[in-house]
């Protein structure tokens, strides 16, 4: 038996169980905790896939931003469909990699065998040793770590990196933009960011994506970047890598304006199924049409665990693509096991 199965038990049901509203399938575990308020449904995995491939089309199939050539253990945080972390094992074959999620999604039959995903809180303390993966990989957490949580969850992810370990965080802001100023307040897209927002900050910190850089700081990191992109959410743009992406986006964005504001706008807002698809649908025939340039931020950083031997490859944190973007403003492990899916 190794160090990985003393660590884990087998997934306990309560992980499986969903509830439906409106259509749509979601963790009951999750939603009666407030962990975590988007569809764990196959319309949601299908919807993960798809936003990796398009990930994989904005950072240029980069998969590891940092200088990490030789890893032998990675940790991805929120794996969701594990389209990453399979990635990521394929092309590092004798890499340990471990996915990490609060729900078991379904595990693809060829799964490749030095991957390994399993259940877990991130908002408790991480059971992981110390100084165990060269690389951490934490993207899209916002909607799943607690308000309060987030210098903790910094904390355990410094913790468990070896010195001279890497950890790289990507955050989309759900806040919509214009490239060109043309997005008002009363403006459906608007409507949707600014009620996405007051749905989940009970809970959630969803502007988190502005402080990523100040977080990995204040806890130990050094050497750290940070990046913004721009996400067009359709083909307006006269850069032709722009265009392609936000073709690409338009299908993603669609979906992630009915996925995400489902249980939040329902259950948080009060509003009706019929108000939610309304709203909804008007928000996509704003991030549709070129006139207003509709975009999401996107925030990128990352940063080394200060100690051992430093690499002299550059970082290859992707930069944006959009010449009018700018730039804006540890405990231990406890007893507590993480449950294995296979």
């Amino acid at each position: 038996m190794d160090e990985s199965d003393l660590q884990t038990v087998p997934v306990d049901n309560t992980y499986r169980e969903v509830i439906t509203l409106n259509g749509r399938d979601f963790q009951r575990y999750a939603v009666e905790n407030g962990i975590y308020f988007a569809p764990v449904d196959e319309d949601e995995i299908d919807r993960l896939h798809y936003q990796h491939q398009l990930f994989n089309m904005v950072f240029e199939n980069r998969l590891i931003f940092p200088p990490v050539p030789r890893p032998r253990r990675i940790l991805e945080c929120g794996s969701g469909s594990g389209a990453w972390a399979i990635e990521v094992a394929e092309q590092y074959p004798e890499c340990e990699v471990i996915g990490l999620d609060i729900y078991p999604y379904p595990v693809p039959e060829d799964t490749p065998e030095n991957v390994d995903f399993q259940v877990d809180d991130l908002n408790s303390p991480s059971t992981f040793p110390s100084n165990h993966f060269d690389l951490v990989n934490s993207r899209l957490m916002s909607g799943g770590i607690h308000v309060n949580r987030w210098t903790n969850y910094l904390s355990d992810l410094f913790r468990v990196l070896r010195p001279g370990g890497w950890c790289q965080m990507v955050e989309i802001y759900y806040n919509a933009q214009s490239d060109n100023g043309t997005l008002t307040a009363n403006h459906a897209l608007q409507v949707w960011s600014q009620s996405y927002l007051q749905s989940i900050q009970p809970y959630k910190d969803p502007r988190v994506a502005l402080r990523l850089q100040t977080l990995m700081t204040q806890a130990g990191f050094v050497e750290v970047e940070s990046r913004l992109l721009t996400l067009p959410l359709s083909g307006w743009s006269n850069d032709p890598r722009d265009r392609e992406i936000g073709i690409m986006n338009r299908v993603n964005a669609h979906r992630t304006l009915s996925s995400l504001a489902m249980y939040p706008f329902s259950q948080g807002l009060g509003m009706s199924n019929i108000d939610i698809q309304l709203l909804v649908a008007q928000a996509r025939a704003e991030a549709d049409n070129p006139a207003f340039k509709a975009y999401f931020p996107v925030y990128v950083c990352i940063g080394r665990k200060p100690g051992s031997s430093r690499s002299h490859r550059h970082s290859e944190i992707p930069r944006s693509h959009t010449p009018s973007s700018s730039s804006k403003g540890g405990r231990q492990s406890d007893s507590r096991k993480r449950a294995r899916q296979h």
